[in-house]
């Protein structure tokens, strides 16, 4: 239809300036090595940290789940969608992140979007870091909440916006644990220094913490010894939890007002019994297997430090999340595809998911790789890199 003429055009200016992808097509699960396009390709962008997608007790449980209950829940959780698999696992997650309860949604997007349009009211004010996750910026729009943002990770920053926001019902502040584009972490305890001291609320995404920081993967409250001090918990069964969902965790009343409150949870149709039942193992994986994090970080650490010596920039990256920044959106693209073209999977990352001359080609590390697996990256990423005179 003549309406939709403009998309054309729009399209044909992403190709121009080189951002135009659309998702790449797998033809094997989650793992270190993954089939595309009939080639077997070393799989490097995965935020599957711990290999949980492929567990043994995982898939049984899901299967067991799918006998018992069925396929699906029926109904959302506040009608006839909400069964005990579902209650266990919120069970189960609140004593995991040591807070008094937890409430599952259908994503971590949906998360946020639930959590900061149900809280945040007229008269609050919300503090969010300036590279906060888009599912943050976006549940932030949705609320009538003044707005401030402070710059990245910085303190005094954040301590002006405290102070500048003193006629407020209620001021919230913000982050994420583990920031996905970077791989750095936020300095939590500074952050709830200054918002005990200015009597504002503390929520922090841990999206890409969960499973990764803190004792068992517990996330960066624990990772900081912060339990009791974090009103908001808000995590992700996505990512190294090996599943799909997110969560809040946090008092009871906030469990019960959300649950009154969040639009995604009152009008979304609650997770599919195998899930919940995946989920729920997941979470008894990471206490039974501590293993799995130590070799997580071991293998980052040991990566890490071997492309920076090669001459690489990985830029503040302390996490298993290791940018390789170009700057050039073209050229970082095009560094992506030599890089497939040499059989690994690393794909680029340009504006406006980072910021203009900011573009980067992002490696995650597993627990999944083995040396031998990193090796063959870091040979892909060395012959590459002198191809681009990167090093």
């Amino acid at each position: 239809m003549a309406g939709l003429d403009f998309l054309n055009g729009e399209l044909e200016e992403l190709k121009r300036q080189g951002k135009y992808r659309l998702p790449s097509v797998w033809e094997s699960g989650s793992g270190a090595w993954m089939d595309i396009g009939g080639r077997r390709v070393l799989q490097m962008a995965s935020n599957n940290y711990l290999g949980l997608t492929d567990h043994p007790r995982l898939k049984r449980a899901a299967v067991e789940a799918t006998e018992k209950y069925g396929v699906g829940a029926g109904s959302v959780r506040t009608i006839s969608g909400t069964l005990d698999i579902h209650e266990q696992l919120e069970l189960e997650l609140a004593r995991f992140k040591d807070t008094e309860a937890a409430l599952v949604f259908q994503s971590g997007f949906t998360t946020n979007q639930g959590v900061f349009g149900t809280l945040l009211q007229e008269g609050d004010v919300v503090i969010s870091d300036e590279l906060n996750h888009a599912s943050i910026i976006d549940g932030i729009r949705l609320t009538k909440a003044a707005r401030r943002i402070y710059k990245h990770k910085d303190m005094d920053s954040l301590e002006q916006a405290l102070r500048e926001s003193s006629g407020y019902r209620t001021r919230f502040v913000v982050t994420d644990g583990v920031f996905s584009m970077d791989g750095d972490i936020a300095p939590l305890p500074q952050i709830v220094e200054l918002a005990e001291r200015y009597d504002a609320v503390v929520c922090v995404d841990d999206a890409h913490a969960s499973g990764v920081l803190g004792r068992f993967g517990k996330g960066s409250t624990d990772h900081f010894g912060l339990h009791g001090r974090v009103h908001i918990q808000i995590g992700t069964l996505s990512k190294a939890v090996g599943v799909v969902g997110g969560y809040a965790a946090g008092s009871q009343a906030l469990k019960e007002y959300l649950i009154h409150k969040a639009r995604p949870f009152l009008f979304s149709t609650s997770q599919t019994p195998a899930v919940a039942a995946a989920c729920l193992e997941a979470i008894r994986v990471l206490q039974d297997s501590p293993e799995l994090g130590e070799r997580l970080h071991a293998s980052a650490s040991s990566f890490r430090t071997r492309l920076q010596a090669d001459g690489f920039d990985t830029g503040v990256s302390e996490t298993p999340i290791m940018p390789i920044v170009i700057g050039d959106s073209a050229r970082t693209m095009r560094f992506s595809a030599r890089l497939l073209e040499l059989g690994v999977f690393a794909p680029g990352i340009v504006y406006p998911t980072v910021g203009e001359g900011k573009g980067r080609v992002r490696f995650i590390v597993t627990a999944m790789h083995s040396d031998e697996d990193l090796a063959f990256a870091r040979d892909a990423l060395l012959q590459a890199g002198r191809e681009f005179g990167l090093v």
